[in-house]
């Protein structure tokens, strides 16, 4: 893919995590984007193919469109903060099949499981 092509896509997915819960009408990214409504129909295919927005028609001013909506979010630091990987001595011998692995790592594991229910806002502190 061109250049241009992956800052599209980056530009794209961006406005659709932006929008957070309510998502983004399909025909009002295109616009932001300032492509036609056949690139952005494309856009939204391709990214739901990959199973990173979930696109569920609906009918907005007497037309119908789609509503863009994450699946995914974007990994920020709030959502790795206080893992126990990032403070670890052993993290150089941590790999499947190394000395230490976050297979089986009691501290990773302990960590994900207080922070599973935080998994939309990010792991508290």
């Amino acid at each position: 893919m061109s250049r241009r092509g992956n800052e599209l896509e980056h530009r794209a997915l961006q406005l659709i995590f932006d929008a957070e819960g309510e998502g983004i009408l399909q025909s009002e990214m295109w616009k932001k984007l300032g492509v036609s409504s056949r690139e952005g129909s494309r856009l939204a295919l391709k990214f739901e193919e990959k199973g990173i927005i979930e696109r569920q028609k609906v009918l907005h001013n007497g037309r119908w469109t789609y509503r863009l909506q994450s699946i995914r979010q974007p990994v920020t630091l709030d959502s790795i903060r206080g893992c126990p990987c990032l403070r670890c001595d052993d993290i150089d011998k941590c790999f499947p099949g190394g000395s230490r692995s976050p297979i089986n790592c009691r501290q990773l594991t302990e960590w994900i499981m207080a922070n599973a229910g935080d998994a939309d806002t990010g792991p508290s502190t």
